[in-house]
């Protein structure tokens, strides 16, 4: 297809293709001429995959690049995964290090129970033990007292997440679908929570007739 078909069918602006094509993030097409080439359905994969990235994800588009830079040298799954979840946009909070090292510990504790590795580099990390440290500084020890149980929760939300994408044929639509998934299931699973909370809240304290 040419640029134009492209374009059309990937739902992305020949402007826009053209900008993707300069910063390395779309693959060229077939030259058929000084001034046209050729598309095929790769690119326009990897346009969807990009644009998840950019449009949903909020990545950089020197963090796509490092994405795309991982599936196009044939890293595993895993670690390409890991690349783009550590480049999605968590919460950092900041609290003073006496209670960064309390909830730093505390999160080591039960990652261990789960089998989870921590790494202190991970962004993912961070904003963890940020946000441990911020209920404990508002005195809202409750939900601490609970982290176990909430990591539970998180490893049965992870197995339906990925099992969604397991089957998936291309490494590009593995991607995009963990990326959508990801953004999008931590929009969902909010507003579950928050209509679970609504009918326990109802339950729990009916109101009086």
């Amino acid at each position: 297809m040419r640029m134009a078909e492209l374009s059309a069918e990937s739902g992305v602006p020949v402007a826009t293709i053209k900008y993707y094509l300069r910063e390395g993030l779309l693959p060229p097409g077939e030259r058929t001429s000084p001034n046209q080439a050729r598309y095929d359905r790769e690119h326009v994969r990897r346009l969807k995959l990009v644009r998840a990235l950019l449009d949903v994800g909020g990545l950089s588009i020197a963090r796509v690049r490092e994405v795309l830079d991982g599936i196009d040298e044939r890293d595993d799954i895993h670690k390409v995964l890991g690349t783009t979840q550590r480049a999605l946009q968590l919460r950092r909070i900041n609290v003073d290090e006496p209670t960064r090292a309390w909830a730093m510990a505390l999160l080591t504790e039960v990652a261990a129970r789960r089998g989870w590795e921590l790494r202190a580099d991970n962004p993912v990390v961070d904003s963890a033990v940020g946000t441990i440290g911020a209920f404990a500084a508002l005195g809202r020890t409750e939900l601490v007292d609970r982290l176990a149980g909430y990591a539970e929760l998180a490893d049965q939300v992870a197995a339906l997440d990925l099992a969604g994408v397991r089957g998936l044929p291309e490494r590009e639509t593995v991607v995009e679908a963990a990326v959508v998934g990801t953004v999008l299931g931590d929009a969902l699973f909010a507003a579950l929570r928050r209509l679970a909370q609504e009918h326990t809240s109802a339950t729990t304290w009916p109101a009086s007739r």
